[in-house]
């Protein structure tokens, strides 16, 4: 029986080669020179340093433009709030999200299941598995959450024949 799973999860070896890039331009931009201002990652997080709130903003547009470069869709990141270490340095924690969250498996599921295509959606752990029939009917599916699924950026893997 045919199946395929929807997950959402970044590439991270492309996240690694944006920050990497990210950190190249910053160290040799001249509104930079003198200041504090870098990315790092850890794990599934990244931390944005800067000396100033206009600093901060720069290095996520810089972020912004290494993700898009490398493919990256940046409706992975959530943003958290923005804190002050010593003195009028700042620092900002940015989460990458992985796996698709209860809300929108059920959500997947749901258009699914409306779309009266002949596939059964269940949600296991932080994935949704697709099974069907027919191929057909799988990619179908896939074009469906495409379509509609617009809020979260998803991968279809594990195909299965």
């Amino acid at each position: 029986m045919p199946t395929f799973d929807v997950v959402c999860e970044a590439n991270m070896v492309e996240v690694k080669n944006a920050i990497e890039q990210a950190n190249k331009e910053i160290s040799t931009r001249f509104d930079f020179k003198g200041s504090d201002a870098r990315l790092e990652l850890k794990e599934q997080e990244l931390i944005l340093f800067a000396d100033d709130d206009f600093k901060l903003a720069q290095v996520k547009d810089v972020l912004l433009s290494k993700l898009g470069k490398r493919n990256v869709d940046v409706r992975f990141l959530d943003y958290g709030k923005i804190e002050k270490m010593s003195g009028d340095k700042l620092k900002q924690i940015v989460t990458i999200t992985k796996g698709v969250g209860g809300d929108l498996a059920k959500k997947i599921v749901k258009c699914i299941k409306e779309s009266k295509i002949k596939v059964q959606a269940s949600i296991q752990g932080d994935a949704v598995r697709v099974s069907g029939t027919k191929r057909d009917d799988l990619q179908a599916t896939m074009a469906l959450l495409r379509k509609d699924v617009s809020d979260s950026p998803l991968d279809f893997n594990n195909f299965r024949d």
